[in-house]
């Protein structure tokens, strides 16, 4: 979800792929088949361990999905998983409360589908969890509902097509939510100017011996590996060949560079047609969920007018850039909470989740 995903880059040459024969290469099939599986919508009348599973599908960062589900009689609590922290790039769990806030928002949404009314409340004391009462009531059809399973970080080039004015107040219209502000930037020079803060910030956490240590650490290079764990940054899933696992970890050394991933992000904001900021009123846990619940219906309602999305948040990781950023944009008191850039693009391969039995406590 939510900060930035960086996998390999696309810089693999033509002679290191024909260095292993296309015989020993890695096959999608069964991982294709368990996406299949997985993101599928409920059948009618379904059982809440099936709306776990449609809340799981939610953006979360690194895929590290840091949450656990307690299911009570008419009440599912989702609690945060700290053993699933990415303590050097998300050092006060922003990252980690935002991606709580996005699975409440799926399973909420679900939830009315299928007949049952979500009342969510935050729960404040040794953790900050989400508590969601489900009262039975008739069933409401939503598109952003049909949107879940296709959801998607897209991480790729976009075709640099500019989104209709029409489609960015529908945009707004579905993120808004209390306590937090979304602002849209479109204009081609300002676009240049949040990539100089990614770049900055990219390099800035390249530098960082533990932040491509702990990148590193969730990153599945091959099917097998995002099989096994069911989380992490599957190369596939950022339009990278899939290799052998043990090439794979060699070309990460080779190619994984600050000069190219700079180029990449520059080329990546560069083809988009615009950048979405989500700021909170106030920086606790409890804000932090509502950013995820409006931004998890931003990305619904862009799946579902065709536009892609992806996050670029190097400027809000780094301390200092922070307050740069929160300048350019015109008051440096306030902590911006995300940075998503949108366009239009093919779809990607879609990432794993691991099964409901392995979430629910």
């Amino acid at each position: 979800m939510l900060s930035r995903r960086r996998l390999l880059t696309t810089g693999l040459s033509a002679a290191a792929l024909c260095a292993v024969g296309y015989s020993m290469w890695p096959r999608l099939d069964a991982y294709n088949e368990q996406v299949a599986r997985q993101r599928r919508l409920m059948e009618a009348d379904p059982e809440r361990a099936d709306l776990i599973r449609m809340s799981t599908l939610a953006a979360n960062s690194h895929n590290t999905q840091p949450w656990t589900f307690q299911l009570e009689d008419r009440r599912v609590i989702i609690r945060p998983d700290l053993t699933r922290r990415t303590a050097v790039v998300d050092p006060e769990d922003h990252h980690l409360y935002i991606s709580l806030g996005c699975a409440a928002e799926n399973l909420s949404i679900a939830a009315r589908t299928h007949g049952w009314q979500p009342a969510l409340s935050v729960v404040r004391g040794a953790e900050t969890a989400i508590s969601i009462d489900l009262d039975s009531t008739g069933a409401k059809a939503s598109y952003l509902y049909q949107a879940i399973p296709l959801r998607q970080s897209t991480r790729s080039d976009y075709d640099g097509r500019a989104v209709p004015t029409q489609d960015l107040n529908t945009l707004a219209a579905a993120a808004a939510q209390e306590g937090v502000s979304v602002r849209f930037v479109t204009d081609p020079s300002d676009m240049d100017a949040i990539a100089d803060l990614v770049v900055a910030g990219n390099g800035v956490q390249m530098d960082n011996p533990a932040f491509i240590q702990e990148l590193r650490d969730w990153i599945r290079f091959t099917p097998d590996q995002a099989i096994a764990t069911g989380d992490g940054l599957f190369s596939a899933c950022s339009g990278n060949p899939v290799v052998p696992e043990w090439m794979a970890a060699r070309l990460f050394d080779l190619f994984f560079q600050k000069e190219s991933e700079n180029d990449k992000y520059r080329r990546h904001i560069r083809s988009s047609a615009g950048i979405a900021v989500f700021t909170a009123d106030q920086q606790d846990a409890a804000h932090w969920i509502n950013v995820g619940r409006s931004f998890q219906r931003f990305a619904l309602q862009s799946t579902a007018l065709g536009i892609r999305n992806a996050h670029i948040n190097q400027p809000i990781e780094v301390p200092e850039l922070r307050r740069d950023f929160a300048g350019w944009l015109g008051d440096a008191t306030i902590r911006p909470d995300l940075i998503v850039r949108f366009g239009y693009a093919p779809a990607l391969p879609m990432s794993l989740r691991r099964p409901v039995a392995d979430v629910v406590i």
